[in-house]
């Protein structure tokens, strides 16, 4: 968006009412100017706060499930079937969105490759889904936990208690992207069931303006969201069975895709070797047996081989699967994971062909 007017606070905020009654005394409005400077129009097209009760209804997430409607009179058993049929609709909303999470998986791990970050923004259940999915990378991959981090409206408190009147202040959303300068080589990802939350939205656009990838995951299609955003993964699920409750199906499906995106994005880059992890931390007694029994399938070594590598590797799997694999020492294991930038199955390679 190059060359576009920042915004002009004296017409009105494009980033809903409550940014233009924003208090100043804290924050001029040349900050926000120069965080979002992007045109009027655009920002007009991307977010709106204050969507009446029509609108709302049109998403197909707020619609009402007929087969639900006596929820509260069906017993424990109906009520469990009825939520486990919906439920198995979900893979099938997610399998029409499998090009665009391909396409995902290859954004990020592009973006990972040169040092970048993906980073997941969201309200609510959307947020501490994306809180759930970074938390879990650094012990799955041993990566450093700035590579995927999460940004929570209401912030980190937000994961344990409610605070779902944060999701409509787009202010904290560019405060907090701003911190954290997004830039070309990072990835950001909205996630939001409606795909009309003004909190990611902002984040989304400004993320996009400083020249971030920005990915939008919603349940919700032609949202604001998706217009903010590079592309879209939308994952139709439907009305749930207590309606509007997007903890349900939507939050299923929003796991489901993260996990894929995730995992597919740290095979792209090597950080699994078949389909094990390789570079599994090794900090408690059951990881340890965990890393000594993959070290046994990855390489065919027997167990007190494999015990003695991890050992002589510094405890860092990866190393020791090298090891055992190309027959090498650790300082050659070593040498080679850095030159294949962690990428196991290469550093094998490289070590094999010293």
């Amino acid at each position: 968006m190059g060359g576009a007017a920042p915004l002009d606070f004296a017409r009105g905020s494009a980033f809903t009412a409550a940014t233009a009654r924003h208090d100043w005394g804290v924050k001029p409005p040349t900050y926000y100017n120069e965080l979002l400077s992007i045109t009027f129009r655009k920002a007009q097209d991307l977010t709106r706060t204050r969507k009446t009760r029509t609108d709302l209804r049109r998403l197909s997430t707020e619609q009402i499930l007929p087969a639900a409607r006596n929820l509260d009179r069906m017993s424990s058993l109906e009520i469990v079937r009825l939520i486990n049929r919906e439920d198995a609709t979900v893979a099938d909303a997610v399998r029409r969105a499998l090009p665009q999470i391909a396409r995902a998986i290859d954004v990020v791990a592009g973006a990972l490759r040169h040092g970048g970050r993906l980073i997941y923004v969201g309200a609510g259940t959307s947020g501490r889904i994306g809180a759930l999915d970074a938390s879990e990378i650094p012990p799955t991959f041993n990566t450093d936990p700035h590579t995927v981090q999460f940004v929570m409206a209401g912030g980190p408190k937000a994961l344990a208690a409610s605070t779902e009147a944060s999701e409509d202040d787009p202010a904290p959303a560019v405060a907090e992207m701003k911190r954290r300068k997004p830039g070309r080589h990072d990835v950001v990802l909205g996630i939001a069931s409606s795909g009309r939350t003004p909190f990611t939205i902002a984040a989304i656009a400004y993320a996009r303006h400083r020249g971030a990838r920005t990915i939008a995951l919603t349940c919700n299609r032609n949202s604001p969201l998706e217009r903010a955003a590079g592309f879209a993964i939308v994952t139709d699920v439907g009305p749930e069975v207590l309606a509007g409750s997007s903890r349900m199906k939507a939050g299923t499906a929003h796991k489901m895709v993260l996990n894929m995106i995730s995992t597919g994005a740290m095979c792209r880059l090597g950080y699994v070797y078949g389909n094990l992890m390789v570079n599994v931390w090794t900090k408690n007694e059951k990881l340890t047996e965990r890393a000594i029994g993959i070290l046994e399938q990855a390489t065919g070594a027997g167990h007190d081989a494999a015990r003695s590598a991890l050992k002589a590797s510094g405890n860092r799997t990866p190393v020791a699967v090298v090891m055992l694999a190309a027959g090498v020492t650790r300082a050659n294991a070593a040498a080679s994971l850095k030159k294949s930038k962690g990428h196991v199955r290469h550093a094998i390679a490289l070590a094999e062909s010293r």
